[in-house]
C-alpha cells in the first residue's frame, strides 16, 4: 500500500512517496522537492557472490530531457551517454554511500537515480543524493544508515543552507557535505570569485555642489581561511544532523526488515599471518621501502613465492600473498602511529622532493613538468578564442553556456606500470580534473577573455596526482601568459587512526592512500583554500581532527607555493608560438558589414591574414587572434576599411507610433514586408493584421502601418485600418 511522507527541513519542503512505483526493486523512493522529482531504486543480486576483493556497488544518475520539457538534442533523439554533471553526481553519491558497506559485502548492487522533473532553480545534485540515501536506508541491507547531503554558500557574510541555484551563483563558495547524524563522510568545496561594485565619491569634482561618484568594480577570489571553513562546516554538520534525524524518524516505520547477508568467504590465513609476523617482519619492512607501486607489488609477490616455496606450499600462493599484504598494512600503520615515521622514511609532515621544469614543449603555448617524489604531471596550456570554448547546457539551463576554462586530467595505465590500452576518461579522471579546475578557476583574471584548455598528463603516479595537476596547471598557465591573479598549489593529506591514536600525514603516497583511513585533498593560495575534497574510509571524522589536518595542509601549501613562485620567475616563454590578440569596438550596426553576405567578408579576412575573429553583435566588440602582430594589425585595418565604406543607405530613424503609408513588397507565410521609405522595409507580422491573413493582401497594394519598434533596419509594424 502506497503512502506519503512530507517533511519541511533545512528550508526545503519535501515529500517521499513510498510503495507506489518500481515496487519490484528491493527499495524505491519517489522523492519530491518542490517541482523536482527524483526516482531512486536499489537492487542487488543475493544469488551470486562476487569473489574479488572490492564492494560491487554501481551508482547511476540519469537526467531525462523530458524533466524540463525538452527533446534530446543531436541526431538520435534519446538520452545518450551520461554527461559530465551526471557522472560527477553519480560519483558524489557513490563516495558518500560506499563507506557504509562492509568490505565483506559481495553482492552486485545497483543504485539508480533518475531526474524525472526539474525546477529550473533546483539543486539536482542534493536532491539526487538525498533520494539515493533514503532509498538505501529503506532497503533490507542491514548496514544502511541514514545519510544526508547539504549544500551551503555565503552571501554578504550570511551562511545559507540549501541555497537555490541563483543564490549559489551569487555566493562566495560552493560547499557540499554529506554525513550521518554523527559523522561527516564527504566534503566538496570550491571558492567562487565574485565581482562587487563599489561607489567612491570623487571629492575634487563637484556637480551642482555634489561630489561626482566613481564606480569601481572589484574582484574577490574568495579563498577561505582554515578557521572560517571549520566554523562553516560546524553549521553544516548541524544541518546534516537535523536532516538525517528527520529523515530517519519519518522513514523508519517503512524500513524493510534487515536481512542477514552472507559475508564474502575468505579462507583462514591466520596461520600465515602469524608466521610472517614472527619470522619475516624485518624483511617485509625492507620491501615496503620500495616506493613505486609496480616495483613494490612485484617484490611482494616474489616475497610470497619465497615463503610458499620454503613451506613447500606453492598451491597456497594466493593465500600467502593475502597474508603478506595484511602484515604489510599492519607494519605501515604501526610505523606511523608508534614510531612517527613513514615507509619511505619521511616525517609525518614532510613533503617528497619536488622538481619543476617549465615550457618543456617548444611548440605548446605553455607547459610544466611537475614531479613530486614518484608522481609526475605534465600540464599543457593552450589558448584560444571564443569559438574554442566548450558549449554545454545543464538540464535546467534555458540556453547553452560557454565553458572558457577547461582542465582535462588523463591517467594512463603506464603511469603505474600497468599494461592496459588508453580509453575514454573514467569517472575518476573526470572527478580529478574537476577538482583541479575548481582550484584554479577563481584565480583567472576576470578581465581575461580568451579560452584556455589545460591538459594534465599523469606520466608517473605514486599518490596525489590530482594535486600535482593543480601545481603543474598553474605553472603551465603562467608559462602560456594566462593572467593568474595568484597561483594555486595542492597537497593530499592522509589519516591513520587506531583506538585512540591518530596521525595526520602530509603528501601521502599510494601506499598510504591504500592503507590509510582518509583521502583529503586541499588546494589553494597563500591566503586560503580554493578547493577541497575529502573522502572518509573509516566512517567519519571529527572537526577537531579535520581542523588540524587543514592547518598542516596550509603549511605544506605555502612551502610548495614558494617553490612554484621561484620557478615562475625563471620561465622562458615560447614567444614564437604564443597567440597574439587584439580587440577594439565598432558600431554594433557595423558588425553585419564585417560578416558580409553569408559570412563572405569575414571568411575572406580570416583566409587573407590567417587569423581568428570573434564578433559580438550586442557590444560591437571585435577580437582578433593570430600568430603575429603584423597579421593582427593587417586584419584590423581591413575591418576598419570595410566598415568605413559608406555604400549602404544610412539607417533612417522613425518615430515610434508614427503612422505611415507604405507599399506591400512581399507577402510571406508569416506576414508582409512593407516599404515605408525608399529602400527601407519593415515587417508587418501576421499577428498584427487585426485578424486578417497575409493572403488577403497582394504585392503592390498601399496600406497604412504604425511603427511599433525599431532596431537599426529591423522595424516592426502594425496594420492601421481606415
Amino acid at each position: 500500500m502506497s503512502c506519503e511522507v512530507e517533511l519541511n527541513i533545512n528550508n526545503r519542503k519535501q515529500k517521499f512517496v513510498l510503495n507506489k512505483v518500481a515496487k519490484q526493486a528491493n527499495a524505491s523512493v519517489w522523492f519530491e522537492d518542490g517541482n523536482t522529482v527524483m526516482l531512486a531504486t536499489l537492487t542487488y543480486n543475493p544469488d551470486e557472490m562476487v569473489e574479488e576483493d572490492f564492494v560491487p556497488l554501481v551508482v547511476q544518475y540519469v537526467e531525462k530531457a523530458y524533466a524540463v520539457g525538452k527533446i534530446p538534442a543531436g541526431f538520435v533523439k534519446r538520452e545518450q551517454k551520461p554527461g559530465d554533471f551526471e557522472t560527477l553526481t553519480a560519483r558524489i553519491v557513490d563516495r558518500s554511500l560506499r563507506p557504509l558497506f562492509p568490505k565483506e559485502y559481495g553482492y552486485n548492487t545497483v543504485l539508480t537515480v533518475m531526474a524525472l522533473s526539474a525546477d529550473e532553480d533546483s539543486d539536482l545534485q542534493t536532491a539526487a543524493m538525498n533520494a539515493a540515501a533514503a532509498c538505501m536506508y529503506l532497503s533490507d541491507l542491514p548496514f544502511a544508515k541514514m545519510v544526508y547531503g547539504v549544500r551551503a554558500t555565503r552571501i554578504k557574510g550570511e551562511v545559507i543552507i540549501n541555497p537555490t541555484l541563483s543564490q549559489l551563483e551569487e555566493g562566495d563558495f560552493n560547499l557540499f557535505v554529506t554525513g550521518t547524524k554523527d559523522e561527516l563522510l564527504m566534503i566538496e568545496f570550491a571558492a567562487q570569485g565574485q565581482e562587487e561594485v563599489e561607489i567612491i565619491p570623487v571629492d575634487d569634482i563637484m556637480l551642482d555642489g555634489v561630489p561626482v561618484e566613481n564606480t569601481i568594480v572589484k574582484y574577490r577570489i574568495n579563498e577561505i581561511k582554515e578557521d572560517e571553513l571549520v566554523e562553516i562546516l560546524a553549521k553544516v554538520q548541524e544541518a546534516i544532523k537535523e536532516g538525517a534525524e528527520a529523515y530517519e524518524e519519518a522513514l523508519k516505520p517503512f524500513k524493510k526488515e534487515a536481512v542477514k547477508f552472507e559475508e564474502r568467504k575468505e579462507e583462514d590465513i591466520s596461520e600465515y599471518i602469524e608466521l610472517i609476523r614472527s619470522k619475516y617482519s624485518n624483511e617485509l619492512r625492507e620491501i615496503i621501502k620500495h616506493l613505486s607501486k609496480s616495483e613494490r607489488d612485484y617484490l611482494l609477490k616474489q616475497f610470497a613465492r619465497k615463503i610458499a616455496s620454503a613451506l613447500n606450499k606453492e598451491e597456497e600462493f594466493e593465500n600467502i600473498l593475502k597474508a603478506v599484504k595484511q602484515v604489510k598494512r599492519e607494519i605501515v600503520r604501526s610505523m606511523i602511529l608508534n614510531e612517527g615515521i613513514r615507509a619511505d622514511g619521511r616525517k609525518l609532515d614532510e613533503i617528497r622532493p619536488i622538481s619543476i621544469e617549465t615550457n618543456v614543449l617548444p611548440r605548446a603555448h605553455g607547459s610544466c613538468l611537475f614531479t613530486r617524489g614518484q608522481t609526475q604531471a605534465l600540464a599543457v596550456a593552450t589558448r584560444g578564442g571564443d569559438m574554442d570554448a566548450q558549449v554545454y547546457g545543464n538540464l535546467t539551463d534555458k540556453e547553452e553556456k560557454l565553458e572558457k576554462f577547461m582542465l582535462h586530467y588523463n591517467f594512463p595505465a603506464f603511469s603505474v606500470g600497468e599494461a592496459e590500452r588508453l580509453g575514454p576518461p573514467s569517472r575518476r579522471e573526470l572527478g580529478h580534473g574537476n577538482l583541479a579546475k575548481r582550484a584554479i578557476e577563481p584565480l583567472i583574471d576576470p578581465e581575461y577573455e580568451e579560452t584556455v584548455r589545460v591538459v594534465s598528463e599523469i606520466l608517473e603516479s605514486n599518490g596525489s596526482s590530482s594535486m600535482a595537476t593543480v601545481c603543474a596547471s598553474s605553472l603551465a598557465m603562467k608559462a602560456a601568459k594566462v593572467p593568474l591573479l595568484k597561483m594555486a598549489a595542492g597537497i593530499a593529506m592522509g589519516l591513520i587512526t587506531e583506538d585512540n591514536k591518530y596521525a595526520i600525514l602530509t603528501d601521502i603516497m599510494g601506499l598510504e592512500d591504500h592503507d590509510g583511513d582518509m583521502d583529503f585533498k586541499v588546494a589553494g593560495t597563500f591566503d586560503g583554500i580554493t578547493a577541497m575534497q575529502m573522502d572518509i574510509k573509516l566512517g567519519g571524522i571529527s572537526l577537531d581532527v579535520l581542523k588540524q589536518a587543514l592547518f598542516q595542509a596550509r603549511d605544506a601549501r605555502a612551502f610548495i607555493l614558494e617553490l612554484m613562485e621561484n620557478a615562475a620567475k625563471e620561465i622562458k616563454y615560447n614567444e614564437d608560438v604564443l597567440p597574439k590578440a587584439l580587440s577594439f569596438k565598432v558600431d554594433p550596426d557595423k558588425i553585419i558589414d564585417i560578416i558580409g553576405t553569408a559570412g563572405k567578408t569575414v571568411k575572406e579576412i580570416i583566409a587573407k591574414f590567417g587569423v581568428t575573429i570573434d564578433l559580438d553583435r550586442d557590444t560591437g566588440k571585435v577580437k582578433i587572434y593570430g600568430d603575429d602582430h603584423d597579421s593582427l594589425n593587417g586584419a584590423k585595418d581591413y575591418i576598419l576599411n570595410v566598415i568605413c565604406k559608406d555604400d549602404r543607405p544610412k539607417t533612417p530613424e522613425f518615430e515610434i507610433g508614427k503612422i505611415i503609408e507604405g507599399e506591400i513588397k512581399r507577402v510571406v507565410d508569416f506576414g508582409m514586408f512593407i516599404e515605408i521609405a525608399p529602400g527601407v522595409e519593415g515587417l508587418l507580422h501576421k499577428s498584427k493584421l487585426n485578424g486578417k491573413n497575409p493572403s488577403d493582401f497582394k504585392e503592390g497594394d498601399k496600406i497604412k502601418v504604425k511603427v511599433l519598434s525599431q532596431s537599426g533596419f529591423k522595424i516592426e509594424l502594425a496594420l492601421v485600418e481606415e
